[in-house]
């Protein structure tokens, strides 16, 4: 059966769809198989409480839609306002979904996780996730990683390398002032956003166009509830939540493993075709259900 299954791979090589052209393919950053058996699993009910922004740990100027999994910013002048889910995690690894339009976010907007007693309102327009000890957060107009109200670099670090790299290239046509301005340039950051948490190896990454950009922050407190989180200073906001998936410490079975074998053979474009593998009735139905 694996010979047959070589071949089978083997024959349709030419059929594969050509690799990303997204700009954040470069800067993916190699995942654990256990990362990876969770990005690929199929996603929990969108109803799922964890999706569930939090009615109560909110500011006041953040209003809810009904299914609290949309948080809107009231146009509120000089005040910077966060909130966070309803549901945190102490343990295990977590995927969430963040998605915020680039045209609504203006200034400091802020995606990242908090303790439960994170400050969620200030006076001012100010980076709110990140500004103490209680939170994290990714400001996504900069690139810049907030915690303890400081800076702490650019993110992904890679991002501003093959910036500099490629300033470096065209060097020959472009002034050094120019160069310095291409090398200073962030990244576009898309509408959506996956939140990494794993709270017992204590990290906090995130992945972008389908590409895993590294940890963001380590060290994070263990055995402590930790929530997803973001704060934005511009009216009209909206960002959306939905919890992906998770996994505990346990390392991936080997079917997950397998499947996920499989799955990233045949590419997002063929997956259609899986009933076409040379497998047991048993195996197909495992694929089926996982896909």
């Amino acid at each position: 059966m694996g010979l047959s299954l070589s071949r089978w791979f083997c024959s349709r090589t030419a059929d594969r769809p050509p690799f990303s052209s997204s700009a954040f393919l470069p800067l993916a950053v190699p995942t654990s198989s256990r990362l990876a058996v969770t990005l690929n699993s199929p996603p929990v009910s969108p109803g799922d409480s964890r999706s569930h922004w939090s009615t109560v740990h909110r500011s006041l100027h953040f209003l809810l839609s009904p299914c609290k999994q949309e948080a809107t910013r009231s146009p509120t002048e000089l005040s910077s306002d966060g909130v966070r889910a309803e549901i945190g995690v102490k343990s295990g690894l977590h995927v969430w979904e963040v998605v915020w339009r680039p045209e609504h976010r203006g200034t400091h907007a802020v995606v990242g996780i908090s303790r439960q007693d994170c400050p969620l309102q200030s006076s001012g327009y100010n980076v709110l996730v990140g500004a103490d000890s209680q939170s994290w957060g990714w400001e996504l107009k900069t690139n810049q990683l907030w915690h303890g109200g400081q800076t702490l670099k650019l993110y992904p670090e890679n991002g501003s390398k093959r910036s500099h790299s490629e300033a470096a290239a065209d060097s020959k046509s472009q002034s050094s002032s120019s160069s310095a301005k291409t090398a200073q340039t962030p990244l576009l950051i898309p509408e959506r956003v996956l939140l990494v948490l794993d709270a017992d190896a204590g990290t906090l990454g995130f992945v972008v166009n389908g590409s895993f950009l590294g940890v963001a922050f380590k060290d994070l407190p263990r055995d402590v509830e930790l929530f997803p989180a973001v704060s934005s200073v511009r009216g009209g906001a909206c960002i959306r939540l939905r919890y992906m998936n998770g996994s505990t410490r346990d390392p991936p079975s080997l079917m997950a493993l397998c499947g996920l074998s499989i799955r990233q053979n045949l590419g997002q474009k063929r997956l259609k075709h899986m009933d076409k593998l040379p497998l047991p009735p048993f195996l197909q139905r495992c694929l089926a259900s996982s896909h």
